[in-house]
């Protein structure tokens, strides 16, 4: 080796010292910068001729673990969605409150139920009459003040979404300026760390946000898909909409955007492609996912929960049942009923066995007078081996007739023999059809009913009658536990707590006990649509049972959802020190290799000198 050659081997040493200082250099300033990945050189040979004539810098390489990367991606959507889920658990459970405190829902039912049992001991007393209205005033206002939240929640989780929506669009889109940046600098071998890092912490936070994969397409080129396959970055953008609205407790998520109540979130390809991601179940996990589910389904159950309280309050006490009369005409034989009470949502219980088998067959029969609303589902009541059929009794009994024999026909003959009556036969056959049992329903709308049944709750500041009337393809249900009130005509005339008739005497203990019994000690089914129990197996008990059920329901949901958000914050942490570990910037190392370069950096400065001086000396020669 020539002396220029050293000289030019000891200078290529001293160029990429240089460069290495500077990568060092760069590390120990953004050793705290959120998203930055340590940086490390790569040096090779520089060759002339077969032989090495010093070194040159091949790269300058970002430390990272893509397989730790791939998997806190996926740990940080996971988080993200139990995190915000486990959140507003924590608060629908401290709203209901801890079994047995003075605020919470189960106590303010029982001091209701209490005041009516203190009642039926002492029906003359006036200011236990007031006592039960001040009471019941104040379940009507608790369940009032629960739906006000669990509305407020939701409206906070669908201008959550909107605001999510927001930063996923404003983070594909600087992950396209940034990788149409990559991908122009690619060619000119410039160091593109700083820019991948800047790409990669972006696509960390929208990761976050919605459940992503990214798959690379060449050097430094990569694709952005939602774990459901859906593209959302191909070097350019995808957009996100989102159309916010103002929810009440009547407004839920329909696949059709003409019935939905809520925002739906539209993916709009650079083609123009939209696609519905609610509908196509396209956003899995993340924030979004978890926003999602609390709006279309924890808070809804939460809302269904207190409208069935308030439901079961209202029809209990004010529910009576009228029976039927057997009757024959000719070969048939079955049973009549009065109807002149039937009210639009109360409804007709019928029950009749096919003999070949046998095979007994149960149906609902609902007055539903808005045709918009029919059919109705199976689903509408809580027992799970009732046919269920909506009939619109507007012309009265007569009118209903046809679509009852539409309906029900052959093997059963309904008609209407005088007035308000409706009577049910079999088909006459011998061993054919045996019609059962026949009852009605009804709604009470007065408070001297002639018998213990009572209007005490109405829909409404005022006496509007609550029937669980089906209109525009709702039931009265929905929402009513904001709408719930003691009947203003009670308010205004207490002693209707013990007079059902004009001629009650004022020690008849027979309606408070009465409507204590409805409460405390009549067991129903209640709907599904609760979270509580199934379809096929509805939960059974009394109104208090159920709203003590509810308070176990949410304490367990909440306790499910901390332990779950434990675990995966245990498994977030882990991944996130692993990747710190990797691509994070220790400071001591890199100490250490800043003394490793000023001693390549003196050394090669020594080569140089020693060149130099043998040049003199040649020079002088």
């Amino acid at each position: 080796m020539g002396l220029t050659t050293a000289l030019s081997s000891a200078l290529s040493g001293l160029r990429a010292t240089q460069v290495g200082i500077s990568v060092v250099a760069t590390n120990v300033a953004n050793a705290e910068t959120p998203g930055y990945s340590r940086k490390t050189l790569a040096l090779e040979a520089a060759m002339a001729g077969g032989s090495s004539v010093g070194v040159r810098v091949a790269n300058v390489n970002r430390e990272l673990d893509i397989y730790v990367q791939r998997q806190l991606r996926t740990e940080l959507a996971g988080a993200n969605y139990i995190d915000i889920i486990a959140q507003v658990r924590q608060q629908i459970d401290r709203m209901y409150g801890e079994p047995g405190a003075a605020s919470a829902l189960d106590t303010i039912l029982n001091g209701f139920t209490n005041s009516l049992q203190a009642l039926a001991a002492d029906p003359q007393s006036v200011s236990t009459r007031q006592a039960v209205l001040n009471a019941a005033q104040v379940m009507a206002q608790k369940l009032n003040s629960l739906s006000g939240d669990v509305t407020l929640m939701r409206n906070q989780a669908e201008s959550g979404i909107g605001d999510a929506i927001d930063r996923v669009n404003g983070l594909l889109q600087t992950i396209e300026n940034v990788q149409t940046q990559i991908i122009a600098l690619s060619a000119q071998d410039v160091e593109l760390g700083a820019l991948l890092d800047q790409r990669d912490h972006a696509i960390n936070e929208l990761a976050g946000l919605v459940d992503i994969q990214v798959t690379s397409n060449g050097t430094n080129n990569i694709s952005i898909f939602t774990n459901s396959g859906v593209s959302l970055f191909d070097m350019q953008a995808s957009r996100f909409t989102f159309d916010e609205k103002p929810l009440s407790a009547q407004s839920l998520w329909n696949a059709n955007p003409a019935l939905s109540g809520t925002g739906t979130i539209k993916l709009v390809a650079p083609n123009g492609y939209t696609i519905d991601l609610i509908a196509d179940k396209a956003i899995r996990s993340g924030k979004i996912a978890g926003l999602l589910e609390l709006r279309d389904d924890i808070l809804v159950k939460a809302q269904a929960q207190l409208d069935e309280i308030a439901h079961a309050l209202a029809s209990s006490l004010s529910s009576r049942t009228v029976n039927s009369a057997s009757a024959t005409s000719g070969a048939q034989a079955g049973f009549e009923i009065d109807l002149a009470d039937l009210q639009e949502g109360n409804s007709i219980s019928l029950t009749y066995t096919i003999n070949a088998g046998p095979t007994q067959q149960r149906v609902t029969i609902v007055r539903v007078d808005d045709p918009s609303s029919l059919p109705l589902s199976n689903t509408l009541t809580a027992d799970p081996g009732d046919q269920v059929i909506g009939i619109s009794f507007a012309g009265g009994v007569a009118g209903a007739i046809a679509a009852l024999n539409t309906a029900l026909g052959p093997n059963l003959d309904f008609d209407n023999p005088s007035g308000s009556i409706l009577r049910v036969l079999d088909d006459g056959a011998p061993d054919l059809v045996n019609v059962d049992a026949l009852s009605a329903t009804v709604t009470t709308d007065t408070i001297l009913s002639g018998d213990s049944t009572l209007p005490f709750f109405a829909d409404g500041n005022g006496n509007a009658l609550y029937s669980n009337v089906i209109s525009g393809g709702r039931q009265q249900k929905v929402g009513f536990a904001a709408r719930i009130a003691v009947n203003s005509n009670l308010l205004g005339n207490p002693a209707g707590l013990i007079n059902y008739n004009a001629s009650t005497l004022p020690g008849d203990s027979t309606r408070p006990d009465f409507l204590w019994q409805r409460l405390t000690a009549t067991n129903q089914l209640f709907s599904a649509d609760t979270g509580i129990g199934g379809v096929a197996t509805p939960f059974s008990g009394s109104v208090v049972n159920f709203a003590q059920q509810i308070i176990t329901y949410q304490s367990t949901a909440t306790e499910n959802a901390l332990r779950l958000k434990d675990g995966q914050d245990v498994v977030l942490n882990s991944l996130q020190d692993r990747m710190a570990k990797s691509t994070g910037v220790n400071i001591d190392s890199e100490m250490a290799r800043l003394l490793q370069l000023q001693n390549a950096y003196a050394a090669n400065a020594r080569v140089m000198t020693a060149v130099k001086e043998l040049f003199d000396l040649l020079m002088r020669v």
